[in-house]
């Protein structure tokens, strides 16, 4: 193993944290783990928001320039509906959104808080104003779900993390296919979590959904080691072969992003860095993401650069 100094490749904006509970234009407790994505050259933001019960629900914030003047909406965007999809009971949570350019809308997948744990559910929208409801597709406990925008062979494709045995055998990163977003089948391992020491050992879990490029499907994931004193969320990164999601490229030995900041480690949920969004316009990554469960910090660097840091820290040879 040869030890290299630390290169900072994703850079936090100086105005960090970019949206807390006081910006919203009602009562909560917390804002975070927003997806994100862009429309019309606008910066749209779904955010999870807990309320004061402790429920969580989503809203969409819109910015010209994807860092300032916010227009958060008035009231809760996308909320549960126990009446008639009863596993939301408890609230939706930690959406992913992903553009399907040849229907032109929004898949989105997000955690549906049901009594028996929570579980992947999958809604549509054209303008995030209204949504159509596709149903939960994976039972509990599972979450950390994507879709990828494209089919392979005919077929769709989903990153979830189920939790089998109530975590004792590990949370490991899942892919999963369906001719129709609604059956899914195939289903196989496609990431493990690391076994001892590692920082992402015993549990893993995607982040952004996987981002197109020349060299593979880029995958961003948060790794969860646990300590004595409490739980720390970092992120790393993973390569996918284009035509064979299956497949494993690449995978970081180091983590790339860590909680650092007092924003990011002091929290309802401490020492945690979360990302469900990520956008690219050119070769300039801005990453959104939730920073001690309690409000949502900008990242930013370059899509060329996170590439050549995975190939520097590629772990194929040290697992």
């Amino acid at each position: 193993m040869t030890m290299t100094r630390h290169t900072e490749v994703l850079t936090r904006h100086p105005s960090n944290p970019i949206i807390t509970s006081a910006d919203l234009p009602y009562s909560a407790n917390s804002v975070f783990n927003p997806a994100a994505t862009i429309r019309d050259g606008e910066t749209i933001l779904l955010m999870r928001v807990e309320d004061r019960r402790g429920l969580s629900h989503l809203t969409v914030a819109r910015s010209p320039d994807g860092v300032a003047r916010w227009r958060i909406d008035r009231a809760p965007t996308f909320v549960g509906k126990p009446d008639t999809h009863p596993e939301e009971i408890w609230g939706i949570e930690d959406p992913r959104v992903t553009f399907i350019e040849e229907e032109q809308r929004w898949i989105v997948a997000y955690t549906a808080y049901s009594r028996g744990g929570p579980l992947v559910s999958l809604a549509a929208t054209e303008d995030f104003k209204t949504f159509e409801r596709l149903g939960a597709v994976m039972p509990p406990e599972n979450k950390d779900a994507a879709l990828f925008p494209v089919t392979f062979a005919g077929r769709w494709a989903l990153i979830h993390r189920p939790v089998p045995g109530g975590g004792d055998l590990g949370a490991h990163m899942w892919l999963s296919f369906s001719p129709d977003l609604k059956h899914w089948g195939d289903h196989g391992v496609l990431l493990k979590a690391r076994a001892g020491g590692w920082w992402d050992a015993r549990k893993i879990g995607l982040s952004p959904p996987p981002l197109e490029t020349d060299h593979g499907w880029l995958v961003l994931y948060h790794g969860v080691r646990t300590t004595a004193s409490g739980s720390i969320y970092r992120l790393g990164l993973a390569l996918l072969d284009l035509e064979n999601p299956r497949r494993v490229l690449k995978r970081s030995s180091e983590w790339l992003f860590s909680p650092r900041e007092p924003y990011e480690r002091f929290g309802d949920v401490g020492g945690a860095v979360f990302p469900c969004g990520w956008t690219l316009v050119d070769d300039e990554i801005r990453l959104y993401y939730g920073a001690a469960d309690t409000s949502i910090g900008l990242a930013t660097g370059r899509l060329s650069e996170l590439l050549a840091w995975l190939d520097e820290h590629d772990s194929h040879a040290d697992e």
